[in-house]
């Protein structure tokens, strides 16, 4: 036994089969978060032999991401690495004949494109509605599957989204819920077990898809609740609307949506806020840390600078201009750190 049997199992599995199989290794996925179900669903993909899998995350790994994230270590959190990157050594680790690409980086109308638009699925990791709306909006415009995935608590909910033949991500949920209006990890807690189950779901979809199973799809709004015991496959077929804005009338929101300025957000439990510029920047990090360390203490590596400010507060700084400013979750007091140290 050696590397030529890897898929040997899977193989063998009749509605896969070596068409199936080399479909897979054909085939493009981008996972957009790769926090708790972006862990599960990027190990699936990888092991199953999907050739190329990009991995996109704005984060970096925390002491409270190990309970749930499984791709990630202590060691991560202390070498203060990057979420794409500590999950990539590890994916690559797992299979070397699959090409994954770590992309640090925050989902945005300025990169869809570029991080979207030469896969053949796209799998929601994410943990905010902005970045679904996003994704759903790419995915309907191009033509391009997406699988919608979401847990909190011990229950969970996903859907799969085939552009011209599903309903998408509008027709059921037509606005975000507002702020403060859902429950999050933060304000309702997450066991591990929904991780794994949403996440696996979702990877099954995408494996149906890439394999040419097509006709395989569970076609539902699938809701679980693993507390309670409760399993509840809500059919779609008659859900798609001729009015949806999105895959009805041809209207992007999301994704044509221009700003004025740097994009700000609440991270969802973090007490933290990220801060997006408009346009991406090419910082000398190392330049920077030598000009900042007379204000705080500076810790640099080749990922990002991270410097521990006044009043609490903490500066987390990528090459790209992106910023993550911890120890508030008021955009403004956010807006005005970032804008400080950076000049801008």
């Amino acid at each position: 036994m050696g590397p030529d049997s890897r898929y040997a199992r899977q193989i063998r599995y009749a509605p896969i089969g070596p068409g199936g199989q080399q479909a897979l290794i054909a085939s493009r996925a981008a996972v957009v978060g790769i926090g708790a179900l972006g862990s599960v669903i990027a190990q699936h993909l990888v092991r199953s032999g999907v050739g190329y899998v990009r991995v996109i995350d704005r984060d970096i790994v925390e002491w409270s991401n190990l309970q749930r994230q499984m791709l990630y270590t202590e060691q991560d959190v202390l070498a203060l690495l990057p979420k794409a990157e500590a999950a990539a050594a590890r994916l690559r680790e797992m299979n070397g004949s699959v090409i994954v690409e770590p992309r640090v980086a925050d989902l945005t109308t300025a990169n869809a494109e570029e991080l979207l638009g030469d896969v053949h699925v796209i799998l929601d990791g994410s943990d905010n509605f902005s970045v679904r709306y996003l994704m759903n909006d790419y995915s309907v415009k191009h033509n391009i599957p997406w699988i919608y995935g979401g847990a909190v608590g011990a229950s969970g909910m996903t859907m799969t989204v085939v552009p011209g033949d599903t309903p998408c991500y509008r027709c059921l949920f037509e606005e975000p819920p507002a702020p403060g209006a859902a429950d999050t990890c933060e304000t309702a807690g997450v066991i591990s077990p929904i991780v794994d189950i949403v996440g696996s779901l979702q990877a099954a979809e995408a494996i149906k898809l890439l394999s040419g199973n097509r006709q395989a799809l569970h076609r539902t709004l699938f809701q679980v609740d693993l507390w309670n015991h409760a399993w509840l496959p809500v059919a779609l077929a008659n859900a798609r609307r001729e009015g949806c804005a999105c895959c009805g009338r041809g209207r992007f929101d999301f994704l044509d949506e221009q700003s004025s300025g740097p994009a700000a957000a609440s991270l969802c439990g973090r007490h933290s806020v990220q801060i997006t510029p408009l346009t991406p920047a090419a910082l000398h990090l190392e330049e920077l840390a030598a000009r900042l360390r007379p204000v705080g203490s500076v810790t640099l590596n080749r990922f990002l600078l991270r410097i521990a400010l006044e009043n609490d507060l903490t500066l987390v700084l990528f090459g790209d201009g992106r910023a993550i400013v911890q120890g508030t979750d008021q955009i403004a007091k956010a807006r005005a750190v970032y804008a400080e140290i950076l000049g801008i």
